[in-house]
């Protein structure tokens, strides 16, 4: 089998590739406009190409690899970048999936597996949120998530492309970035080794689920040899807000953390839990991590890093 993974040397993809390497007679492709971790990995299973996933060449790619499953996980992730910015994130992520879609189709890809969000949701109507909730985005970050879930089953009515989409909960874990926005718990973390106050938007009574980023991986591993195409939830089940992420980080790790608190962001939703029952039942998936153990893997990469320099 070989798969395709378009985002495969970011946060989530080289976790992925991580466990799909670990598969026997499993040949891995990455394309990823970053050159970053390219020599992470020695396996002659594994071909890397620096390439965004909106280029014109990006097809000859699925022409010379001729991939049975694609695993798309590149895309803009910031929501207050899509708030600024609503036509790049159009760009990245509506139109870079329609463009792997099409070279999907085009050069007979079996399987697309899709990283969706929880964003897609808006703020809910009910905790935990299943599958069947109402999708009311209330950012372009969750908008454009949306529609390319649309673009998505379409592509699937119409051409006979399998998928899985995967919304995903808020992931953390090692080598995840700060720049940005990125995750609050590796803000946080850094924050933490480096001394330094954190900045909580709102009064921090806001909850998240927070799912750790092997566990995400695992997810998507697992959802290539599912049989159905569906949507489904990938969260811990768990709703924690993020002054109770303040105690935890405080207590577990003995940090002495420095709160400060601004005004809400626009876009933020203020609730998100996710109830994971269905993707339990189609691939036997459920979180190994808990949330302390987690954290600490966290602490000690971000420790690692900051003491490398």
């Amino acid at each position: 089998m070989k798969v395709l993974i378009t985002g495969g040397l970011g946060f989530i993809g080289s976790h992925v590739v991580d466990q799909l390497l670990e598969i026997e007679n499993t040949d891995v492709v990455i394309v990823d406009q970053s050159n970053s971790m390219n020599t992470y990995w020695k396996k002659e299973s594994l071909t890397i190409y620096q390439m965004d996933v909106n280029d014109p060449k990006l097809g000859a790619i699925f022409a010379k690899e001729k991939p049975d499953v694609v695993i798309h996980l590149a895309a803009q992730v910031s929501v207050t970048e899509s708030i600024k910015a609503p036509s790049n994130d159009a760009l990245v992520n509506i139109l870079g999936t329609i463009h792997v879609l099409e070279c999907a189709v085009k050069y007979g890809v079996k399987k697309i597996i899709f990283s969706s969000s929880a964003a897609v949701y808006g703020d809910p109507e009910f905790i935990p949120i299943n599958e069947s909730h109402p999708v009311e985005p209330t950012s372009f970050y969750g908008l454009s998530k949306l529609a390319c879930e649309k673009y998505i089953r379409l592509f699937h009515q119409l051409y006979g492309l399998e998928y899985g989409i995967l919304r995903f909960a808020n992931v953390y874990g090692p080598r995840q970035t700060t720049d940005g926005e990125a995750g609050v718990i590796s803000i946080f973390i850094d924050r933490l080794v480096k001394r330094t106050p954190i900045t909580v938007y709102g009064d921090g009574t806001q909850t998240r689920d927070f799912v750790f980023v092997k566990d995400i991986a695992d997810a998507c591993v697992r959802m290539v040899d599912c049989k159905d195409s569906c949507t489904l939830n990938v969260g811990s089940g768990k709703e924690t807000s993020l002054n109770e992420l303040v105690y935890l980080l405080s207590n577990e790790l003995n940090g002495n953390m420095i709160v400060n608190y601004r005004n809400k962001r626009e876009g933020d939703i203020t609730r998100s839990c996710l109830q994971n029952n269905a993707i339990y039942e189609k691939v036997g998936w459920k979180p190994k991590y808990s949330m302390k153990t987690g954290l600490k893997k966290t602490f000690s990469f971000f420790e690692m890093r900051n003491s490398s320099g």
